[in-house]
């Protein structure tokens, strides 16, 4: 995917090629990580944060 040049194309590669098959798996393991890591050391927005303002 790195080395299209046309950047839509690029785009496309990176959604059939990584987002497709990683996203998930990655996604499964920093849910896990947000409720594990205390707020203080965990400086982006958790995932609940931008659902729901406090």
């Amino acid at each position: 995917v790195n080395n299209i040049g046309d950047t839509r194309s690029k785009a496309i590669g990176y959604q059939s090629q990584v987002k497709d098959v990683y996203f998930d798996d990655i996604r499964y393991h920093v849910d896990k990580l947000e409720l594990l890591v205390d707020d203080q050391y965990w400086l982006l927005p958790k995932y609940r944060e931008m659902l729901f303002l406090r």
